[in-house]
């Protein structure tokens, strides 16, 4: 594999000479039993250019690096003997508050890895720093061929996916509770995002799944013959992730009628309330009016006529309660 030309830097310096510190090179780069695997986060057209020359990638690749809308997919070079593979996970989001795709491009040869996650992805730089300071774990997992170092990398990603599933369960055992509680308001809001969650989620992991199948088939000739089997665990953990997902959809979603549901039965029981208020004010209101009247009607001007209107409307109102009750409607 051709390296590249050393190049003479002499140190920057600021506009009155003074040597400022020389910034620390991006690029990460370990080797070990013929092995190297090179990583680097958000690589700029001049960082990838630099490794698209020493490897010699196809122009095309180099687009797709730097490009920020790219499928999940797999490109098979055979004749330059390398695979180029797009592949998506999820991140949160601390600044907008929501999952979003993170997109890992990698290329794979018979002597290297190279890595270039367009945003930092944790468990890849923790997995690199890991084999950066444990000479034996390094040996591991350079010892095997540059397929079982891919597959431990992706193995960590997927491992990565699982606790933000276990939030989504979590918030939604807490939308259960807040129902029965009848923190209706606070449902409404949460169940709002967790849906944002899943469907986020599951437009990231739905087109990876087959992608995953074609990798495990593209992958065998950078693996040793009794490790073919590795990259079936990886489908595996592709297909559980959709499970629990298609799961949790269906979970938010009966959540949610029976949130809403609830919340119709609330509003029932408030209307027939101001349903029967209103029958019964109404004969109260027709007596009054009858003997509101300015005409003359028996009694006209004694208490006792007062008394006789009171008693009136006080027995409208009972019987018209006593019927709501024989009725069940109350």
């Amino acid at each position: 594999m051709p390296s590249l030309p050393r190049i003479k830097r002499t140190r920057p310096r600021s506009s009155d000479g003074e040597v400022l510190a020389r910034p620390e090179p991006r690029v990460a780069e370990l080797s070990a039993n013929g092995l190297t695997w090179i990583h680097l986060d958000a690589p700029t057209a001049e960082e990838a250019t630099a490794l698209q020359e020493r490897f010699g990638w196809h122009p095309l690749d180099l687009e797709d690096v730097l490009s920020k809308r790219q499928r999940p997919k797999i490109d098979e070079y055979s004749d330059e003997g390398y695979l180029f593979v797009v592949l998506h996970f999820p991140v949160y989001d601390k600044n907008v508050q929501r999952l979003n795709a993170a997109e890992l491009d990698a290329f794979i040869g018979s002597d290297y890895l190279v890595t270039l996650p367009a945003v930092e992805l944790l468990p890849v730089t923790r997995l690199f720093r890991r084999c950066e300071e444990d000479e034996a774990l390094r040996d591991q997992l350079f010892g095997k061929g540059s397929g079982y170092l891919l597959y431990h990398v992706l193995d960590d990603l997927f491992d990565y996916c699982f606790p933000i599933l276990d939030k989504i369960a979590h918030k939604l055992d807490s939308i259960e509770d807040d129902i029965d509680d009848e923190r209706f308001d606070e449902v409404v809001r949460d169940i709002s995002k967790v849906k944002q969650e899943i469907i986020s989620y599951r437009k990231i992991i739905k087109p990876q799944r087959p992608t995953l199948r074609l990798l495990e088939r593209y992958v065998e000739s950078f693996l040793p013959e009794e490790l073919e089997t590795y990259f079936d665990d990886l489908v595996d953990a592709s297909e559980r992730i959709w499970d629990l997902l298609d799961n949790y959809k269906e979970v938010v979603e009966a959540l949610e009628d029976t949130n809403e549901s609830v919340i119709s039965h609330r509003q029932n029981r408030v209307l027939q309330i101001l349903t029967i208020f209103s029958v019964v004010i109404l004969p109260l209101t027709l007596i009054s009016g009858i003997f509101g009247m300015n005409v003359a009607f028996p009694g006209e001007g004694t208490r006792m006529a007062f008394w006789v209107v009171v008693g009136v409307m006080i027995a409208t109102i009972i019987g018209m309660v006593g019927f709501f009750r024989w009725k069940r409607w109350i």
